[in-house]
């Protein structure tokens, strides 16, 4: 039960604080972000923001007589991302107290090597999966966040739509990708502890 931070001097104990760190910088970037859309006619603007999950529903925009609407919802991407992020965090944090605390003990038994592996690998499949969606959802976002003006009296007001930078969004994406490389990239290492692995197969010797 004493502390022992040997796994830290060891890649799987390292990425594992790799793995922290970038699974909170991948869903801080989403939950933090607000982003507006602004449609401006003459003196006259109307100015909507729209923030995570990203759910919005404005059916009725009305600037100067032009009139127009702004709805979308991409809250199912966004929440499956940020859920993979909160969940990978959490186990990151998991799995570095039981190699601060029972190190030997992971060492020994060769059922928890594995079950790190196997979990490991579902938070590989995870990244990848959310990171896709979450990149298709935003590509919706930022064309929906941006209606087209069609009227006739949009264009006699001279109706212009400005919206927010999505440069924080897109970092998100590739922290995303990041991590499903970062995780991947661990599970050599995780192998290596498993009894599966060539090097820890028990050695048998024949009798003469």
């Amino acid at each position: 039960m004493d502390i022992n931070l040997s796994a830290f001097r060891e890649p799987r104990g390292v990425m594992r604080v790799i793995h922290f760190i970038f699974s909170i910088c991948a869903f801080a970037t989403i939950t933090g972000y607000t982003g507006y859309t602004q449609i401006a006619c003459k003196d006259d603007s109307v100015k909507k923001e729209f923030e995570y999950p990203f759910d919005v529903y404005y059916p009725s925009i009305n600037v100067s007589n032009c009139v127009t609407s702004l709805t979308f919802g991409y809250s199912s991407d966004a929440r499956y991302f940020v859920a993979t992020g909160v969940l990978a965090m959490l186990y990151s944090l998991a799995i570095s107290i039981v190699y601060i605390k029972f190190d030997e003990m992971y060492k020994s038994n060769n059922q928890l090597p594995m079950i790190d592996f196997v979990v490991t690998v579902i938070f590989g499949v995870l990244w990848i999966s959310s990171s896709a969606a979450w990149a298709t959802g935003l590509s919706g976002l930022k064309s929906m966040a941006e209606p087209t003006l069609v009227s006739s009296a949009c264009s006699a007001a001279n109706c212009k739509v400005s919206t927010s930078n999505f440069s924080t969004l897109n970092i998100s994406v590739i922290f995303g990708f990041l991590n499903f490389f970062l995780w991947a990239a661990d599970l050599w290492f995780l192998y290596k502890e498993t009894a599966w692995f060539p090097g820890n197969q028990p050695q048998t010797t024949s009798g003469v």
